[in-house]
């Protein structure tokens, strides 16, 4: 049966409703402790885990991570430093209103304040990691769960991971490295989780740790989307297109189903 503008709008609609339902039962899933993997109801099936999602995996610091997630927002707050930044997941729920209306953001954990100062949001990110992980660098599988109104943004929903690493800091346990994959796994194993797999352009591409573990959860990269940032921080003398040429070709025949180029600008 041909497609019509007026079937087109329909299936959106429905779409749009079932983002907002799923939305809904993650909240509720958190509230009940139920947030897959290591979770208080670990022994039992997690209705988490059965629900759709959008993670996004990034390698070492500086991978562009954040850059990436901001670039969708359109807003700056997500906390910066050095090490390990992100320290708990991040769920990011989008929720687009009507244009004029004045943007802010709400915490399921602080459900009475409304944060339009984006500044804060990211005190407020980085007070409620240290609140179950303290400041001692540990991390923790329970999300921060984060909803952002805005008519700049699409409905959708995104679970920021901690950054893949290879080295404990001072503070942190030997075994960190591994904590922190087995983490992201729990996320990015499920078969209806799509992968954003975060590679700078600026460091070598084949040993990218995103799309080597996309690559090894989604062998055949139905689910996975490449993601390429800092193009602008490339070495001086090498040439953008045979990056990005490398980085379809590499991404297309062995592992990503599509390609999302992002030239996040430095401050340099």
């Amino acid at each position: 049966e041909p497609s019509t503008p007026t079937a087109g709008a329909a299936r959106m609609a429905a779409m749009e409703n079932v983002i907002v339902l799923v939305n809904r039962i993650q909240r509720a899933c958190t509230v009940l402790g139920d947030h897959g993997g290591d979770g208080a109801a670990a022994s039992l099936p997690a209705l988490w885990e059965a629900l759709p999602s959008v993670a996004v995996v990034g390698g070492q610091q500086s991978s562009g991570k954040s850059s990436v997630l901001e670039s969708i927002v359109g807003r700056d707050f997500l906390p910066r430093g050095s090490g390990i930044v992100t320290r708990r997941p991040l769920v990011l729920q989008l929720h687009k209103t009507e244009v004029g209306e004045q943007e802010y953001a709400e915490f399921l954990h602080a459900p009475r304040r409304r944060f339009t100062d984006f500044a804060l949001v990211r005190m407020e990110i980085e007070d409620e990691t240290d609140r179950l992980t303290g400041r001692s660098k540990q991390i923790s599988p329970v999300p921060i769960h984060l909803s952002i109104y805005s008519p700049n943004v699409v409905n959708l929903t995104l679970i920021d991971l901690p950054g893949l690493t290879k080295v404990a800091t001072e503070g942190q346990p030997e075994s960190i490295a591994q904590d922190i994959e087995n983490m992201v796994r729990l996320y990015v194993e499920k078969p209806n989780c799509i992968i954003l797999a975060i590679s700078p352009a600026n460091q070598d591409i084949a040993t990218s740790d995103a799309i080597k573990l996309a690559r090894d959860v989604d062998p055949t990269g139905e689910r996975t989307f490449g993601v390429l940032t800092k193009l602008d921080l490339m070495d001086k003398g090498t040439d953008a297109l045979d990056v990005c040429f490398y980085f379809t070709f590499f991404c297309e025949f062995e592992l990503i189903k599509d390609l999302i180029m992002l030239n996040t600008c430095s401050s340099r």
